[in-house]
């Protein structure tokens, strides 16, 4: 059965995972669906790939929300499908407005957003349940650094940081006393994370303001992740999978597994922070790391389209009744590997979007913006 047509307007669509999700989008096998993307550099791979294409302002601007509103009440859309970590936020708290304008606004309530954007703050909530953390202090000072740097085993044990609120893998750096310079200044890429910790005293020793940061125990295994489609902080469809070949803060390869244990661990998270929609829950061995109340880079199948289910839950056409028969579907042979492509085209004036006209080409997941 062919289903009606549906128009999503989706945001950060020249983020990593964007390319991949419009194709998938529209690949459902069950109906048309129209996208119109949004991004705020005019270059996004999602001017490239969707139907239509608008400039609005990042998403930490005081003008985001303005335009945001300005372009679903202009489309009238079907979903607003939100990508970026610094997105969810504001459009979390102008979501009654937003669907007032008869679009369903796939993020959560500000609350649990907020608690999982700020990584100090998700920690502290989950402090007093049975998830496992690493060992965490939030110094003040440069001296209190230090001093927790030893007191979580450095330099016998290397030990990480990280600011509360980031995207991907910006500012995280692990100290390790056992640092080889020259072998990482002739042999290692230059995004290397490794220094000591007297190369950090040395560079925050006249900071005017220490920074806010995360000190944290190192953790070493595995790391996987819990995607999940979430209702009322109840898990309904779940996939998990390791991040594999890292590359510059992305993971650049996935394989799917079954790990039961961490979807337990994730369905509690989600109860306790009562989340929503899509949450991309990450683990290194056994221990929490973060948790992104967005979408994530997906390993897709052909019969389970996290983000397309997602949108069928939202229109109400995905009963529960179907829900285990979803999930069963899932492989844990399914393994994907993300790679660059490029688009090409001649400038010309574009006076909807302020971009040059794009004149076509083939797009991979090597899109700007987003995450």
């Amino acid at each position: 059965m062919t289903l009606r047509p549906l128009s999503i307007v989706l945001t950060a669509s020249g983020c990593p995972g964007a390319s991949t999700l419009i194709r998938m989008l529209k690949d459902n096998g069950e109906r048309e669906v129209r996208i119109h993307a949004l991004d705020a550099r005019p270059d996004a791979l999602g001017r490239f790939l969707g139907d239509s294409f608008s400039l609005v302002p990042w998403g930490t601007s005081e003008d985001y929300m303005e335009a945001l509103l300005q372009q679903v009440e202009r489309r009238r859309p079907d979903i607003l499908f939100v990508q970026s970590s610094l997105e969810v936020g504001p459009v979390s708290r102008h979501k009654e407005e937003l669907e007032r304008l008869g679009t369903r606004v796939l993020v959560g309530e500000p609350g649990g957003i907020d608690a999982c954007n700020d990584k100090a703050a998700m920690h502290a909530a989950l402090l007093d349940t049975p998830i496992r953390q690493p060992d965490m202090i939030v110094p003040t000072s440069l001296d209190e650094f230090v001093i927790g740097a030893r007191r979580l085993g450095y330099p016998e044990r290397p030990v990480c940081f990280k600011p509360p609120v980031a995207k991907g893998s910006r500012g995280f750096r692990v100290l390790r006393a056992d640092v080889d310079r020259v072998r990482h200044l002739l042999y290692e890429r230059p995004s290397d994370v490794v220094m000591t910790l007297d190369e950090f005293v040395s560079l925050f020793r006249d900071a005017v303001e220490f920074p806010r940061l995360m000190l944290m125990e190192y953790v070493e295994g595995v790391e996987h992740t819990v995607d999940a489609l979430v209702e009322d902080g109840s898990i309904l469809l779940h996939q998990t999978k390791t991040r594999e070949a890292i590359d510059t803060g992305l993971a650049m390869a996935f394989r799917t597994v079954e790990r039961p244990d961490l979807v337990a661990a994730a369905r509690h998270i989600c109860r306790a922070l009562q989340l929503d929609w899509f949450v991309n829950i990450q683990f290194k061995g056994d221990s929490l790391l973060e948790v992104n109340p967005r979408v994530s880079t997906f390993v897709y199948q052909e019969d389970f389209d996290l983000p397309y289910l997602g949108i069928k839950r939202a229109l109400g056409e995905l009963p529960d009744d179907v829900l285990p028969e979803l999930q069963a579907r899932v492989r844990s042979s399914r393994r994907t590997v993300r790679y660059y492509d490029q688009v090409f085209w001649d400038a010309t004036a574009d006076p909807d979007t302020g971009a040059s006209g794009a004149g076509g080409g083939r797009g991979g997941d090597s899109g700007a913006g987003g995450r």
